[in-house]
């Protein structure tokens, strides 16, 4: 690698260790109501127009920390590693207010998962003996396309907890994940769940509920998610149609930034009663 000499512009440049004294290093905790804004965090949509989702204080709060706890098992004694972007909304649900809520211990990675090899997630969870290891199945594909030579040469032996966010894990990445990156003893938590909801609507808790490759399994405490039409009827037993949940849930979304029509017309108008998620649904 090739050392480059960086020139020094003053005026532009400065010292950390000048600067970093002249700041306090006490930040007085500013008490808000459970309804004043914590966040916007914008999703595109399927139009390309973005939305600008509107989370609150409390409740958003309340429902990361508690799915948090109960969806990865969560102990005092964990070391957790969630690979997401803290720009997105896993990186604040799952990376930040859900896991600090509880006093984890966070691990956090900033580089490319397959450098210098694909073996480099592996490498990170035997240095810091991480136990919940949480990823999206676009990575568990691209490291299964490399082989498991890569992951047999690492222990792994401190993970306990396998998770996966994003779009729907294939169970053929989902079998992957759970043979050879969990020695078929880690149970999968396959989340299912949007920038709107701020947590996790249908998961298995681990060790608790019967997995399937492929599925999210069951909804969280108090979620009331159904099936319906596309005359908005629900329906029984098994069937493909449209997700929607019947009532609400602490994590909501309160509103779209500047937008409440938009708001109003996108999640609750298709479907009168229903949030409508957008997603379509198998059972």
């Amino acid at each position: 690698m090739k050392k480059e000499d960086t020139q020094w512009i003053a005026g532009r440049d400065v010292w950390w260790q000048d600067v970093v004294p002249n700041f306090p290093t006490r930040c007085d905790v500013e008490w808000v109501d459970a309804e004043d804004p914590l966040f916007l965090l914008y999703t595109s949509g399927s139009t390309g127009k973005p939305k600008g989702v509107l989370h609150t204080t409390g409740g958003y709060m309340v429902y990361a920390a508690t799915t948090f706890k109960h969806a990865f098992d969560y102990k005092p004694t964990d070391i957790y590693w969630c690979t997401a972007d803290c720009g997105w909304i896993t990186g604040h649900s799952y990376v930040t207010y859900g896991p600090l809520l509880n006093g984890a211990t966070v691990l956090v990675y900033e580089g490319a998962p397959n450098y210098p090899d694909p073996g480099r997630c592996w490498d990170i969870v035997d240095k810091y003996g991480v136990t919940i290891f949480y990823t999206a199945p676009t990575l568990i594909r691209s490291l299964m396309r490399d082989g498991s030579v890569y992951v047999d040469r690492y222990s792994r032996k401190s993970l306990r907890v396998l998770g996966s966010v994003g779009e729907p894990i294939n169970p053929t990445a989902w079998r992957w994940f759970y043979n050879v990156v969990g020695d078929s003893r880690c149970p999968i938590s396959d989340t299912w769940w949007q920038t709107e909801t701020g947590g996790f609507m249908i998961t298995p808790l681990p060790g608790a509920w019967p997995q399937k490759p492929g599925s999210a399994t069951f909804p969280f405490f108090g979620v009331q998610p159904v099936i319906v039409d596309e005359k908005g009827r629900e329906m029984t037993g098994e069937c493909s149609g449209y997700l929607c949940i019947k009532k609400s849930w602490p994590g909501a979304f309160r509103t779209l930034y500047g937008d409440k029509d938009r708001y109003e017309t996108t999640y609750f108008k298709p479907f009168s009663g229903y949030y409508f998620s957008g997603d379509g649904c198998r059972r």
